[in-house]
């Protein structure tokens, strides 16, 4: 499927599985610290939504205003953060140049890459929308 010309409709045709969909405040600058920070590819970037892909995984960034009608959107902290409880797991990204790339990006690390008892290293990053971001690998 072709990301960039694919419309909404065929593209919501073909979602299948778990869907993450994340509301953020400004998806550009939400796309650009996923792209940058986890490598992931961006397409049909505007200013109220975004495709990500993380490896064979799609999922989408909608701004506020996209969601006007959404019962969600009365659900959201004035105040940040809001992706509080929230932990997104990407189990293919090296913690070490994850948080290298979150850093150097000005990201909070809340934890450095960590090896835990569930037989991961992951480390936790947060993003400027108050998402847990753990990039994980397994323990060698």
């Amino acid at each position: 499927m072709d990301y960039e010309t694919v419309s909404a409709e065929d593209f919501g045709k073909s979602l299948r599985g778990i869907g993450l969909n994340l509301l953020v405040r400004d998806v550009r600058v939400t796309a650009a610290f996923l792209e940058r920070v986890f490598e992931m590819g961006v397409h049909r970037l505007s200013e109220d939504f975004a495709i990500l892909a993380y490896g064979e995984e799609v999922f989408q960034l909608h701004s506020d205003a996209t969601y006007g009608a959404n019962p969600v959107l009365g659900l959201l902290p004035e105040t940040p953060p809001r992706g509080a409880g929230i932990e997104i797991r990407l189990y293919d990204t090296d913690p070490e140049a994850a948080v290298a790339r979150a850093e150097a990006a000005g990201a909070m690390i809340l934890q450095a890459p960590t090896d835990k008892p569930h037989g991961l290293r992951e480390a936790y990053i947060l993003c400027d929308n108050g998402y847990a971001w753990v990039p994980s690998r397994p323990l060698e």
